[in-house]
């Protein structure tokens, strides 16, 4: 069965050889968007079959009017950690009053994981994802890492699989208090044991990623060459690489993202020049994954996404939903944050949280024949609205 979608009073395809040249002179990353007016989608076997025009349409088996409102691909969340249990509000409270973070608090949601079911543990990550698809996102990474044992790295991964085949090793999130006098050990057991279980079963492995949490200012995660440690025993058991960079001070994770040829360095706070030098030489390669909901939950300075983007760098958006440091599921409101303190323009902004984070998982992500038909729609005309309408739930996934 296809079915026709019209009543499309702006389409955003991320293909700017589509854009219909009417792009607003205000948005300097408007033409990045492809945009549309007055424009109709054909779906047909959960894919894109036909986009343009709605003047030019084709006949379809269906037709769904959206009566006037803007369409969006679907927004991809690549840097999240939905598998966890337990509650850590008393210490965002705390942040509130002055308390800085440094990652310990990554311990309280570890034991709370150990102690949950599996049954307890599906039902939290099922009802996440369904509040991202309520808020535009239709495609989710999502790590491991508040196991730090064998079998709950692996456990939770397992969990992660059933509802998204995007899924990041991260045994080395920080080293559990078992190991806080043995670090080494630790190292050995995630590039061992560990890396070993989760890549048993290949081309499908729990995992397609392997993260690590780069950052010597934090007692409690990784410095430069442990970093390097896991990240070339992952690439040699051929996942691809993630990397937490740069987020409480300056330090080599962005760059050694860069130079072992990483998908995405996430965080990005703080970059000196050689820093946004090594990303801008490695665009095409490297994204550089930022996430304002950290920012705005921990107190602490928002990146800065106009150098990077002026710079040439690839520059992503994702949401990082976790317990700890940002327990939003919401891309809309990492976008209006984007816009209001990072320097983004709304379109860039958009692209960022849809091409661009795609691109940092391998995917394509357009409204194009041949695409999958992963769209969200707005209750707007325009996608300004995104950053204009912070906080009011405007956007939701398109269900085909």
């Amino acid at each position: 069965m296809s079915l026709l979608l019209t009543g499309i009073a702006e389409l955003t395809t991320n293909d700017p050889a589509r854009g219909d040249g009417h792009a607003a002179p205000a948005d300097r990353g408007d033409a990045l968007l492809g945009i549309v007016r007055d424009a109709a989608v054909v779906v047909a076997g959960g894919e894109i079959a036909w986009v343009g025009p709605a003047s030019e349409a084709p006949d379809a088996d269906e037709r769904r009017d959206l009566g006037g409102r803007a369409v969006i691909p679907g927004f991809v969340d690549s840097h999240t950690h939905l598998v966890f249990a337990g509650d850590r509000s008393a210490e965002f409270a705390a942040r509130m009053t002055g308390t800085p973070y440094d990652g310990g608090g990554i311990a309280v949601s570890v034991a709370a994981t150990r102690a949950a079911s599996d049954g307890e543990l599906r039902a939290l990550v099922a009802g996440r994802v369904a509040e991202m698809r309520a808020q535009g996102t239709t495609t989710v990474e999502i790590k491991s890492g508040y196991g730090l044992t064998l079998d709950d790295e692996l456990r939770s991964l397992r969990i992660a699989r059933e509802v998204t085949p995007h899924t990041t090793f991260l045994g080395a999130h920080v080293v559990p208090r078992e190991y806080a006098t043995d670090r080494a050990a630790y190292v050995d057991l995630v590039t061992g044991p560990m890396l070993d279980a989760v890549t048993a079963d290949g081309p499908t492995s729990l995992a397609t990623s392997i993260d690590v949490f780069c950052e010597p200012r934090s007692a409690h995660a990784f410095d430069g060459d442990e970093s390097r440690t896991v990240l070339e025993a992952g690439r040699a058991a051929g996942l691809a690489l993630r990397v937490h960079g740069n987020q409480l001070g300056h330090g080599p994770g962005v760059r050694l993202a860069c130079e072992l040829g990483a998908r995405s360095v996430d965080h990005c706070t703080y970059l000196d020049d050689s820093d946004v030098e090594a990303l801008a030489a490695a665009r095409g390669t490297t994204v550089a994954t930022l996430l304002p909901g950290v920012e705005f939950s921990t107190r602490s300075p928002y990146p800065d996404a106009r150098r990077l983007i002026d710079a040439g760098v690839d520059v992503a958006l994702a949401s990082d939903c976790n317990p700890g440091t940002c327990y939003s599921s919401s891309i809309p409101f990492a976008i209006a944050l984007a816009v209001r303190e990072m320097g983004m323009t709304p379109a860039e902004a958009l692209h960022a949280a849809t091409a661009v984070s795609a691109r940092s998982l391998g995917l394509d992500r357009r409204v194009a024949p041949g695409q999958p038909a992963e769209l969200a729609v707005l209750d707007a005309p325009s996608h300004l609205h995104l950053a204009y309408r912070a906080g009011v739930p405007i956007v939701r996934a398109l269900d085909l």
